[in-house]
């Protein structure tokens, strides 16, 4: 670490962790290709259709291309259908209902339904990431089609939204990428992401007995589920269908017993030889090379884990020759899951927040517009469009989502006034749409910048469909809407503050619940490896999002964040509980009996863990199993 960087570091340690929040962002290479894809996407979109003479199409066109492009993340073809997809599928409704609502709904029967709207897609967002993505471009999309007038149908205005993420869609699809310029289009994220899980392997060896195995084993689990998602993404068959993506397939799944082995070795607090790491980075750069693995290290058998890890080599090197396999160790969640997610209390507390912030948004907006506070400007939905953005914890944290919108609004704003006043209309402005859609995958990585390129974007493509220039009322309504989000973030609502946290770490404890009774199921001789490690992975991954949710809510305001005090404690158990049944479970295989250390550890947290029970909202199955170990 750089001097300057360290000075960072100690600068934002030190300041409130919502104010530090708000001044963090991501680093990491430019994303060429996401940036090219941007550049190919709502610009030419947009100057196809006004030489079309259909400008209000190729605005909306422009608008579904750029909410595409701000989920368009690194990763494999495969899940960027899904993740781009399914969102705009969304949208599409959301501008239909929208459309027509606006046209015939009264201003209270509108705001009604666009609240109703609100709770459903807040609810849902729940979910996932992609179910998220998918709630935000429905209210937006709703917001756009009930507030912006223009002279197209509701089914035209929808084909054209889907016109315009299809076409992102279609060029993320068609055009190479790193991998695809190394001579493999087919697995431009797959390869490399199945590669980045040997590498965290060997980096969690490395780490054995040092103070960074904790973050190593979270960075092997985040590799494990980007592998897992790059490889589970929509197929027209439902087996992998090529020798190609059949190999991937095995060495993704020969991993899994030497990320097992890896964790069973770092919770034992030995440090290891580097010879120990040397088989997965051997086979991390085979798995890179699409290559055959060569020589591995000596094996080094003198403790059970070490026998496993030297075992999951040998099948890993076979796997990696024969190229025989599916599975993925991956359950899909059933109807019944995703319901229970979103109407569940995290659900149930998010889907109340955005109906409230994006009603009362919708509300206000409409009021103002109806008593001419717009003056000459017949577009309301920005203020609820914006409330969207700011109510969906996805982006960070409240004071910071407020804080980085409004700085990034106020900075878009001002830019795009001086680009207006110079820029040729509309060749100017259609130049400026194709670089500010070059510009969003590098300013996702903070919200305050990629606020300030989609303001310049979306004024852009107001003044091409025929709207004077708007940027100081765009200010005005961003303001309002930021200070309607904070007051309705601090609302009591009913039921338990903190749902969506205690929501998560319930699933996490749910999870580790099913790993642990299938570990001591093994005590009767059941060998059913397969289910073992979908059930470590589900663990695993659960925990994973429990402490995203915690991290959040932790750098929210003190009066919000301490209505989740004590939740990282538990997440720390409920890893401690996971690693040590991975423990157990490679020490079972190896002896065929569970060893007196890791039964007394195991009930020992399960103690830990009943203490904590009532505070947090606990499953009351996961500490009853004390007495069964």
């Amino acid at each position: 670490m750089s001097p300057r960087s360290a000075v960072a570091v100690r600068t934002l340690t030190a300041l409130p962790p919502w104010l530090a929040h708000a001044l963090r962002a991501q680093r990491g290479p430019v994303p060429w290709s996401a940036v090219v894809r941007g550049a190919l996407a709502a610009g030419p979109l947009l100057l196809t259709a006004v030489l079309a003479g259909h400008t209000s199409l190729g605005v909306v066109a422009a608008i579904a291309a750029m909410l595409a492009g701000i989920n368009d993340r690194p990763g494999s073809r495969r899940a960027a259908v899904r993740r781009l997809g399914a969102p705009a599928l969304a949208g599409a409704a959301g501008l239909l209902v929208g459309t027509y609502a606006g046209d015939h709904a009264g201003p209270v029967a509108l705001t009604l339904l666009l609240t109703g709207l609100g709770l459903l897609a807040g609810g849902v967002s729940a979910i996932g990431p992609v179910a998220s993505g998918g709630g935000t471009q429905l209210l937006v999309a709703a917001a756009i089609g009930a507030g912006m007038p223009l002279p197209d149908s509701g089914g035209a205005r929808a084909l054209a939204f889907l016109a315009g993420a299809g076409w992102l869609i279609v060029l993320r699809l068609a055009l190479p990428t790193p991998g695809a310029l190394a001579g493999d289009f087919r697995f431009d994220g797959e390869r490399a992401a199945v590669a980045g899980v040997y590498e965290a392997v060997g980096a969690l060896l490395d780490a054995a007995g040092t103070e960074h195995a904790t973050a190593r084993r979270a960075a092997l689990t985040a590799a494990l589920d980007h592998a897992q998602d790059a490889l589970a993404g929509p197929r027209l068959r439902r087996y992998a269908s090529s020798a190609a993506e059949r190999r991937l397939h095995a060495q993704y799944a020969a991993a899994l017993p030497l990320a097992e082995a890896a964790t069973a070795l770092a919770w034992a607090g030995a440090p290891l030889t580097g010879r120990a790491a040397e088989g997965p980075r051997r086979l991390a750069a085979a798995v890179r090379e699409s290559a055959a693995t060569g020589p591995l290290p000596a094996p080094a058998r003198s403790a059970p884990a070490l026998r496993a890890l030297d075992d999951a080599l040998l099948r890993a090197a076979d796997a990696f020759d024969q190229g025989a396999g599916s599975d993925l160790h991956t359950r899909r969640r059933g109807a019944r899951d995703l319901l229970r997610t979103a109407f569940g209390a995290g659900g149930r507390e998010y889907g109340l927040r955005v109906a409230l912030c994006f009603g009362a948004s919708a509300a206000i907006a409409q009021a103002l517009h109806h008593s001419r506070w717009y003056g000459q400007h017949t577009h309301w939905y920005w203020l609820p469009a914006t409330a969207v953005f700011l109510v969906k914890p996805d982006l960070g944290p409240l004071v910071s989502r407020v804080l980085c919108r409004a700085a990034g609004t106020v900075l878009g704003a001002l830019l795009f006034a001086g680009f207006a006043a110079v820029l040729p209309r509309p060749q100017g402005l259609v130049a400026l749409v194709a670089v500010c859609g070059a510009l969003i995958p590098v300013a996702t990585r903070h919200f305050a910048a990629q606020t300030a390129v989609v303001t310049v974007l979306v004024l852009s493509l107001v003044m091409v469909g025929g709207e004077p220039q708007a940027s100081v009322g765009r200010i005005g309504e961003t303001l309002l809407a930021c200070a309607l989000v904070l007051i309705v973030g601090h609302l009591p609502m009913p039921g338990e503050r903190g749902g969506h946290v205690r929501a998560r770490l319930a699933s996490a404890a749910d999870a580790a619940h099913a790993y642990l009774v299938h570990v001591l199921d093994g005590l009767d001789g059941s060998d059913d490896h397969a289910t073992r490690w979908t059930l470590r992975r589900e663990a695993y991954r659960a925990l994973a999002e429990a402490r995203a949710a915690i991290a959040l809510s932790a750098a929210e305001l003190p009066a919000l964040a301490r209505h989740t005090e004590g939740t990282d404690e538990v997440a720390a158990l409920l890893e401690r509980l996971v690693d040590t049944t991975t423990a157990a479970a490679v020490h079972l295989d190896d002896t065929g009996r569970l060893d007196r250390r890791h039964g007394d550890l195991l009930t020992e947290l399960l103690g830990e863990l009943a203490a904590h029970r009532e505070r947090v909202g606990l499953p009351a199955r996961v500490t009853d199993l004390a007495v069964a170990v």
